[in-house]
């Protein structure tokens, strides 16, 4: 971890752990799209259902795919680029209720503003951004699935995943129970 990646955990507050896109799947009972988010040191997995367009904003960028206008996300990011702006890192910060909540930090005049954010809107801008993702470890504690192995085998992560997307519900990363 960097010195200024550990500077951006301080300043949050909240003990958070740094995480990557490993990629966008579907849920198989109602085809809803998932982010499946890693921890960047580690093997631990959080799954966020996500709306279609936002699925869509991710994958696209993820991909390099160009539209011919912008869409939403992009026209956000270049508007705090005009403003001279720009974003620093975005955090999933808490699951109340079966909803995952982010925050998108902005870096403006000098001054860091944290702004709410759905975590579909909040990644697509952070890959958008090349800024990082962080996710609060009480989050991760909650809601993420491990896998034991230190070194992580992708097939076996994907068939993991697969057999969990088959039986998963939403109301499964409720902290009530």
């Amino acid at each position: 971890m960097t010195l200024q990646k550990a500077v951006a955990i301080i300043r949050s507050g909240l003990p958070m752990q740094e995480m990557v896109i490993y990629g966008v799947s579907f849920d198989m009972v109602g085809k809803q799209p998932i982010v499946l988010l890693k921890t960047a040191e580690g093997n631990k997995f959080l799954p966020i259902w996500i709306g279609h367009p936002e699925a869509a904003a991710i994958l696209m960028k993820l991909q390099g795919a160009n539209t011919p206008r912008p869409m939403t996300h992009d026209l956000l990011t270049d508007m705090l680029e005009k403003l001279e702006a720009r974003v620093i890192r975005i955090a999933v910060t808490e699951l109340r209720e079966n909803t995952f909540y982010a925050v998108v930090t902005v870096a403006v005049d000098g001054s860091e503003i944290e702004i709410d954010s759905r975590p579909s809107d909040a990644i697509a801008l952070a890959v958008r951004s090349d800024a990082p993702i962080y996710a609060d470890d009480t989050v991760i504690e909650e809601s993420a699935i491990e896998f034991e192995h230190e070194d992580v085998n992708e097939e076996e992560v994907v068939e993991e995943f697969k057999k969990f997307l088959d039986e998963v519900k939403p109301e499964d990363f409720s902290s009530d129970t």
